[in-house]
């Protein structure tokens, strides 16, 4: 979890997973499937938020408290109960990787009013790469793929408030790597086995690899506010993702043909 979120998992099961970007038997680990799937903007769409949305009164307070703004708005919003912003969001701003396969598709905050706050908007966006990862979770397990477990790496994992959400959200426990460098350790441990230092890779990972167990556990009360609002991005997500109401795709279109005639325009000046 970081710019950008791959999920990848191991499965004794081979089924064609809807909106998957691909199976390779072995592809991880010999003797099991290797899934992946991906959101293909998740930290970058807090730092856009962040960078173009947040008042710079809320960036001088966080200085003065010592903070990065992303920890200031957490301080400020990870309080409220579920829901009490009001608001829905659809993380789409880079488009969708997983499960529509969809680049054309847009980010979208729903419910704002002239009372929204900075800190809740900024919510809405976490728990809309929550809700997509449910999406991916609930599309394997509806595949005949399940999923009982999450092991994050990457920098997100630093946000407490955020690795709380995701669990009560996926009503999964969440367990993090206890190393700093994850692609680093992994590439060792593939190195180990290849070097024979260990006779495969689970072995070189029993004894190289480093992990805190359920860190996170889902809030039973939290949970069940979020399967509400699940219900209301599904909705979003269908509505706008299936084909039902073409909006963001007709808006990307127009968009480039007023860059294009503005791009002629400036070649005739010139």
């Amino acid at each position: 979890m970081g710019t950008s979120t791959c999920h990848v998992m191991n499965s004794d099961q081979l089924a064609e997973v809807p909106g998957m970007c691909g199976v390779v038997d072995g592809g991880i680990i010999s003797g099991l499937y290797g899934y992946e799937a991906g959101q293909s903007g998740v930290g970058d769409i807090f730092a856009w938020y962040v960078k173009n949305q947040v008042p710079a009164s809320y960036t001088q307070d966080a200085r003065a408290l010592g903070r990065s703004v992303h920890q200031h708005l957490t301080e400020l919003i990870k309080d409220q109960p579920v829901g009490g912003h009001g608001l829905v969001a659809l993380d789409w701003h880079s488009g969708n990787r997983s499960v529509l396969v969809d680049h054309e598709l847009s980010g979208l905050v729903i419910g704002t009013t002239l009372t929204t706050r900075p800190e809740e908007i900024y919510r809405a966006l976490l728990e809309a790469t929550a809700f997509g990862t449910r999406t991916i979770v609930e599309t394997f397990n509806a595949s005949g793929v399940p999923v009982t477990e999450f092991i994050v790496a990457g920098g997100l994992l630093k946000n407490a408030f955020l690795m709380q959400t995701y669990s009560d959200i996926l009503r999964l426990p969440i367990s993090t790597i206890a190393s700093d460098q994850g692609p680093a350790l992994g590439a060792a441990i593939h190195a180990a086995v290849a070097a024979g230092a260990y006779p495969d890779v689970r072995a070189a990972g029993a004894k190289m690899g480093k992990l805190n167990k359920n860190v996170y556990m889902p809030n039973e009360a939290s949970s069940v506010a979020y399967d509400e609002l699940f219900e209301e991005y599904t909705q979003l997500h269908d509505y706008f993702g299936r084909g039902e109401n073409d909006v963001m795709h007709r808006l990307k279109a127009l968009k480039r043909r007023a860059s294009a005639v503005t791009d002629s325009a400036d070649l005739v000046s010139a």
